[in-house]
């Protein structure tokens, strides 16, 4: 098995995720002595987007289960049985997962939009350049990381913002781009909470802040995937009741739970 990113793609957890979890499936079933498993990204470190301690992270999680990774692997031609990468050296492949590049699904083209369609937008009030009372926050704008919490963390911007229009004051929240995310593995769990900003590098879009200190941190453990469980819980129990996220007692309660956790587990 080939596990395979892309030049381009902007952030690429999703794959990690996939090979763990993978890895982990196939020794539960005794089968892993039976498949080789190899990585190949064009990322000069494991999941670049999110700094060096996901890189040591992974770095060890694949020295653990036996997975052959590589960085700075462009790939230039992907064949029947093979992926060829800039340098000329090849990786034979049974079965390849790749991650190629994403792009916008949709098409706005009212709106000034990114190299990949996504619709250009304030940082802070997720509002559309060029109109006053349209936003985008979420998967459409053109906040080069996908994830669902930052885009709770985007629609809460947008929430303050708009309140702040109809009041005639000033927005009390802006969108502030910390992510906070666990990655599941089967076995145990990656959390990582990871201080974002953008660089204006088309290449390499954003990178830890330089100033994250404390506020950057990654953990391993079993009782990660106790908290993720929780949060499949908690989600659709509040969007069932039309509720925002990340508001309300229960959400205070959890965030406590998860600083809590990450204080103890995960590391500065």
């Amino acid at each position: 098995m080939l596990f395979l990113i892309l030049p381009g793609n902007k952030c690429a957890g999703p794959l990690y995720e996939l090979v763990m979890m993978t890895e982990t499936w196939l020794r539960r079933r005794k089968v892993r002595d039976r498949v080789v498993i190899r990585w190949a990204t064009f990322e000069s470190t494991f999941i670049q987007a999110f700094g060096p301690k996901l890189h040591d992270v992974v770095t060890s999680e694949f020295a653990r289960r036996g997975i052959e990774g590589r960085t700075s692997a462009v790939v230039t031609s992907v064949e029947e049985r093979r992926a060829v990468f800039e340098d000329g050296s090849e990786i034979a492949y049974d079965l390849l997962v790749a991650f190629p590049p994403y792009v916008a699904a949709v098409d706005y083209p009212a709106f000034e939009r990114d190299e990949r369609g996504f619709v250009r937008t304030e940082l802070g009030t997720r509002r559309v350049l060029g109109h006053e009372r349209v936003f985008a926050p979420g998967d459409a704008g053109d906040f080069p990381v996908k994830q669902a919490f930052l885009a709770f963390l985007q629609a809460g911007a947008v929430a303050a913002t708009i309140a702040a229009d109809v009041l005639d004051a000033e927005p009390d929240l802006a969108f502030d781009p910390v992510s906070m995310c666990v990655m599941e593995e089967f076995d145990r769990a990656t959390f990582a909470q990871v201080p974002l900003e953008l660089t204006g590098d088309p290449d390499r879009p954003v990178a830890v802040r330089a100033d994250a200190n404390g506020s950057y941190r990654v953990g391993v453990s079993p009782l990660w995937r106790l908290g993720k469980k929780m949060l499949g819980i908690y989600l659709p129990l509040r969007f069932r009741n039309g509720l925002p996220f990340h508001e309300g007692a229960a959400w205070k309660a959890m965030d406590i739970g998860l600083r809590g956790m990450s204080r103890v587990l995960a590391r500065r």
